[in-house]
């Protein structure tokens, strides 16, 4: 039974959200001159002779260059013309904020040390840089089934927890280390940017957090329907984001399906197909295609992910200081950057 105080916060959230999707929409009509400016949040993707973006809910392609990076604060004038702005002119550009250079930097120290795809990889899986990927390789990814992984998902949060609680306990009490590994969630933020699946795994990873050092035993349920209410509340336009949906699918398929397919098999793959089971529905009316080998794909690759992140990350903000060390934990990544690459181009 669902309790009452349960029902009524689940109850005030979906009407919450209702309220703020209908009274926050921008209404355009086709053929509108419109000028939008907002704060670049995620990597514009990069194509042969364009960079797309969203702003303000309509799907925006600017050529190359200028080129726009995460952080940077921009202005766009174009037509409307249904959920795209034809004929975009970039108006105006303001450089980004300290923190957008820091990132920046560790990209362009990741191009200069290793070759395409796989520092596009790294810079990827680390940050969440989709610019810095080519569109053959992110092709590929989309393919096999590994394209959340290579733009930093809600599994790197969990890397990162997982890697700065197992440190930080070293050298304070659980509940210090607690605190600490929540900034350090926020930090990571900062630096891959503010995709919904990052998001989610944030609010529920600190959920959790400040529940074990309250000493509360919460539903994992109840804490993904929360996040997912807040997230809603404050930016609506994410009900209909495709990766807001795939985010929250593979976790509820997660939740449902693992226990019962961890009896048969190891935890990785349980939870890989089980992931799986609630996305690929929706993958395939989306984008029209599912590789039915993307649970051994994910097997084959996912086990790099932990060492990329610690080598890529030291590699990264050590080569910024010491760039010859840094080149040197780089080339220790790189067997495990070109192992995911030749898996995904040998199972596309």
């Amino acid at each position: 039974m669902i309790k009452s105080k349960t029902l009524f916060l689940f109850i005030s959230l979906i009407l919450l959200i209702i309220v703020r999707y209908f009274t926050t929409r921008p209404v355009y009509h086709n053929g509108d001159m419109v000028r939008i400016t907002a704060v670049v949040y995620s990597d514009p993707i990069k194509y042969e002779r364009s960079q797309y973006l969203k702003l303000a809910g309509l799907k925006t392609y600017l050529p190359l260059f200028p080129e726009i990076s995460y952080g940077d604060k921009i202005s766009v004038e174009g037509l409307v013309n249904g959920d795209k702005l034809d004929k975009p002119k970039l108006v105006d550009v303001k450089p980004s904020s300290q923190i957008s250079k820091f990132r920046n930097n560790i990209i362009s120290f990741y191009q200069k040390t290793l070759p395409q795809p796989e520092s596009g990889l790294v810079s990827g899986i680390l940050l969440g840089s989709k610019g810095a990927l080519t569109q053959d390789f992110y092709d590929l990814t989309k393919k096999t089934g590994v394209a959340h992984v290579v733009v930093a998902s809600g599994t790197n949060v969990t890397f990162v927890v997982s890697f700065l609680m197992g440190i930080l306990v070293l050298f304070m009490s659980r509940k210090k280390a607690i605190y600490f590994c929540i900034f350090g969630i926020l930090g990571y933020l900062f630096m891959s940017g503010f995709d919904a699946p990052l998001i989610r795994a944030a609010i529920m990873a600190s959920v959790l957090f400040m529940a074990q050092e309250t000493g509360r035993l919460v539903s994992t349920w109840r804490v993904l329907l929360i996040t997912a209410g807040i997230m809603l509340i404050i930016k609506p336009d994410w009900l209909i984001d495709i990766g807001f949906i795939l985010s929250f699918v593979s976790v509820s398929s997660i939740l449902f399906f693992e226990p019962k397919i961890s009896k048969w098999t190891s935890k990785l793959f349980s939870t890989t197909i089980a992931a799986q089971i609630g996305v690929a529905p929706i993958l395939f009316v989306t984008f029209g295609q599912f590789n039915i080998l993307s649970p051994i794909v994910n097997a084959l690759v996912l086990w790099t992910i932990p060492m990329i992140m610690v080598l890529g990350g030291f590699g990264g903000v050590v080569g910024l200081i010491w760039p010859f060390l840094g080149k040197i934990i780089l080339y220790l990544c790189y067997p495990l950057l070109w192992w995911f690459c030749q898996i995904v181009s040998l199972f596309s």
